[in-house]
Order: structure tokens, then C-alpha cells, then sequence
């Protein structure tokens, strides 16, 4: 039994109470235009432009698979840009997910999500686009987040 609640909606519009986290998983190469980070876009342009600006700064920072980005886009809303995929394109070492990365990094979100009281909201991380499985990702959320505590809801867009 999942201790994730399961809603059809859009995860940019976090249905709870209290401080709220949209996350949801980035390449590594700087790459940002295809999926949820267009809806996140159209909604907000700070985590577009913090995950540019990490991403320039690289070299000098923590940017790579498993780190997490935290920025705040409204009041009670921040949004988790989560580094869990190796490039943008299935090729000869596979699809692009990296699911030891979406683990390191929601192990991460989960201390960042307790500091805030916060709730976590997403969409499927690292299906889709990104070429995982949910039945590979949803016990990394369940372990990391849920038995921590911290409540999750998972979006299925329409």
C-alpha cells in the first residue's frame, strides 16, 4: 500500500495547505526546454533561470547527478530542481535516467522538505521523457520521502 496520494492534475498547481515543493527531475547538461520544465516556465521563470545559472557555474559548484536546487517562487511554494538524468537522448548506454541520482537527490529534497514543513508534489520523476519506470522510481519516493514523514502527491496530467 502507497503512502502517496495519487491526483490527475498539474503538478505546478500543488493542491495543499502549508509550504509546498514541486519537484521534479533535470539533465546534466544545461538542457532545459522539453516536459514539465515548460510548464514550470509558463508559470514561474526563477527555476529556469537558477538551474541556467547553476549550470553555467558548474565548475564552481555542486552541480551534477543527485543534486538538488531549491528555489522559491512564491510565499509557500518552492520549486526542487533535481539532477537525475545523464544527457537528454537514448543512446548506446541506454535512456537518459539515472535512478541512483533521483535517489541521492530525493534523499536530499527530504532534509530540505523537513527544514520547511514541507509537502512534496511531482509528476512521475524520470518516466516519460527521461525513459524510467515508475515501478523503479515510486519505492525510491516511498523510501525516502514518505517513510520520513513528509507527504507526497504524485500528478497525473491529462
Amino acid at each position: 500500500m502507497s503512502g502517496i496520494t495519487y491526483l490527475r492534475g498539474d503538478a505546478t498547481v500543488p493542491s495543499a495547505k502549508g509550504v509546498k515543493i514541486v519537484a521534479h527531475v533535470c539533465n546534466d547538461i544545461g538542457g532545459w526546454g522539453k516536459g514539465l520544465v515548460l510548464a514550470l516556465s509558463r508559470r514561474w521563470p526563477e527555476p529556469e533561470a537558477a538551474y541556467r545559472a547553476w549550470h553555467r557555474d558548474r565548475a564552481a559548484g555542486d552541480f551534477g547527478l543527485g543534486a538538488v536546487q531549491l528555489v522559491q517562487v512564491e510565499r509557500y511554494v518552492w520549486v526542487a530542481n533535481m539532477i537525475g538524468q545523464r544527457g537528454t537522448r537514448t543512446g548506446s548506454k541506454g535512456v537518459p535516467v539515472r535512478h541512483e541520482a533521483i535517489d541521492t537527490a530525493l534523499d536530499r529534497l527530504a532534509g530540505h522538505a523537513r527544514e520547511l514543513g514541507a509537502s512534496v508534489h511531482m509528476p512521475r520523476i524520470g518516466c516519460g521523457l527521461a525513459g524510467g519506470t515508475w515501478s523503479r522510481v515510486e519505492p525510491l519516493v516511498e523510501e525516502r520521502l514518505v517513510r520520513r514523514g513528509i507527504p507526497v502527491t504524485v500528478y497525473d496530467h491529462d
